[in-house]
């Protein structure tokens, strides 16, 4: 994880977009969870089941595509997935009406009753046509905030330095109101 005081470089931005709407579809944690794996490992003590090559977990409108999964279970249910890929992949649709958000990185902790998706290594998150890139991406669904984090280190795929890059489109004119 990084910590602010060990990256004095580092760029920090919080995005707050009231346009940027992020919380799931109301009916997805009422539904059946599908998994798909090569492997999969089960620890009743721990609560901790392990999937492995080519992991598809599907719940309502929620997608997780990534090659290691450790999902965590406590009483009421999935509390934790931790999702590891080259790179991992989330999709979910906000609202029934908006198109799906999209995050990808090569590690993603899902805290599923906090809605907090931490993407980490490579971290790029899609909202409808805007885009946001860093080292690390904080993604709270519920509350529709970005976190996003930059990096100490240069990046040799694009020469900025780790900093934070987004891509925010112009919003469209209604054309009934010209």
């Amino acid at each position: 994880m990084i910590k602010l005081n060990n990256l004095p470089r580092a760029l920090i931005f919080a995005l707050s977009f009231t346009a940027f709407h992020a919380s799931a579809l109301p009916d997805d944690r009422d539904q059946p969870i599908y998994i798909t794996a090569d492997s999969a490992r089960i620890n009743d003590k721990t609560g901790i089941t392990t999937y492995k090559g080519n992991v598809v977990i599907k719940q309502g409108s929620l997608l997780i595509e990534a090659k290691h999964v450790d999902m965590y279970r406590g009483d009421e249910g999935v509390e934790k997935l931790i999702a590891n890929g080259q790179p991992a992949h989330f999709r979910q649709k906000p609202k029934a009406n908006e198109p799906f958000s999209d995050a990808w990185g090569l590690k993603m902790v899902y805290q599923v009753d906090d809605q907090l998706l931490t993407i980490t290594q490579k971290a790029k998150v899609i909202q409808d046509q805007d885009t946001f890139t860093g080292e690390k991406i904080v993604y709270d669904l519920d509350r529709s905030i970005v976190n996003a984090f930059g990096s100490s280190k240069q990046s040799s795929s694009d020469n900025q330095s780790g900093r934070v890059n987004m891509v925010i489109q112009p919003k469209k004119k209604d054309k009934a109101a010209e």
